[in-house]
């Protein structure tokens, strides 16, 4: 069985584009709400409470048990192993290779913070549907954390970690276990290394929009969907610097003007690879 620090990197498509964390380090937004509305109908609300809303560094740990989780199943239907269990515990050390981070004594402390962050952030999501006869359902689940709950245990002398564990929310177990089909998405390694929490957006929406070809989406519609809490204009600037940087794994930005203002297209860079020559 591969290391977990080895396995790849997943996501789940559902919540992919639209931001279920803060993309700011310093503002914790305790006690806040965001809500993403569709157009039909349905949507997401995402709400914080003492410990503030989870940051999209502290969904690291929700993207490696995503992974874990994804990993074990296709080992179980492949007969090579049981059907896992929603609890998760890895090392420390294995959580800190698999999110590419330095090892320190800071990031120590940050796991146990991460986790009450990830456990206080909840999510409700209102879906419709198609039911029997054509007649629309409406389903509306009940709000459940990033992740159920979390423990860690550290030697009282040094405050080193000695064990983590992560207990997986029933609405993830559910989508990746029960699902015959589970509904990830593959995410590039190099994820991790995407500094502003704008660009790790940005991924994220391009990987799910966009997969190997292109999509475009109006710089105001990313702007709702980021729950950016600054004004439109900033955070236009702060898209158009990720543009410029042109950084991004797997994909390439470029600004372009729209019916209603400026529009992002996100585009993978394999097209320009086989795209053909010039005349």
């Amino acid at each position: 069985m591969p290391a977990l620090y080895d396995v790849g990197t997943r996501d789940s498509r559902s919540i992919m584009d639209v931001a279920v964390f803060r993309l700011s380090k310093k503002d914790k937004r305790v006690g806040d709400a965001i809500r993403y509305d569709f157009p039909d109908g349905g949507y997401v609300e995402v709400t914080s409470g003492h410990y503030g809303m989870a940051s999209v560094w502290d969904y690291d740990l929700v993207l490696m048990a995503i992974s874990h989780l994804t990993e074990a199943m296709n080992r179980y239907r492949n007969g090579k192993g049981e059907i896992p269990s929603p609890v998760f515990r890895p090392h420390i050390s294995e959580i800190l290779k698999f999110c590419r981070r330095s090892i320190g004594g800071r990031q120590y402390k940050e796991i146990e913070s991460a986790l009450d962050r990830l456990a206080d952030t909840k999510i409700k999501v209102v879906r419709k549907e198609n039911g029997v006869g054509r007649r629309e359902k409406r389903i509306a689940g009940t709000p459940q954390g990033l992740i159920a709950s979390g423990r860690v245990v550290s030697y009282t002398d040094t405050g080193r970690i000695q064990s983590v564990e992560i207990t997986i929310p029933d609405w993830l177990y559910q989508e990746i276990v029960e699902s015959k089909t589970p509904n990830v998405l593959t995410v590039h390694p190099d994820y991790f290394l995407i500094e502003p929490g704008i660009g790790r957006f940005l991924y994220r929406l391009a990987r799910r929009a966009a997969g190997r070809t292109e999509a475009k989406w109006s710089f105001q519609t990313i702007y709702d969907r980021s729950g950016s809490a600054g004004t439109f204009k900033k955070f236009s600037e702060n898209l158009r610097k990720i543009i410029v940087a042109d950084d991004l794994p797997e994909y390439t930005l470029l600004e372009e003007k729209g019916q209603n203002g400026p529009q992002l297209v996100m585009q993978h860079r394999c097209m320009q690879l086989e795209a053909p020559p010039g005349p």
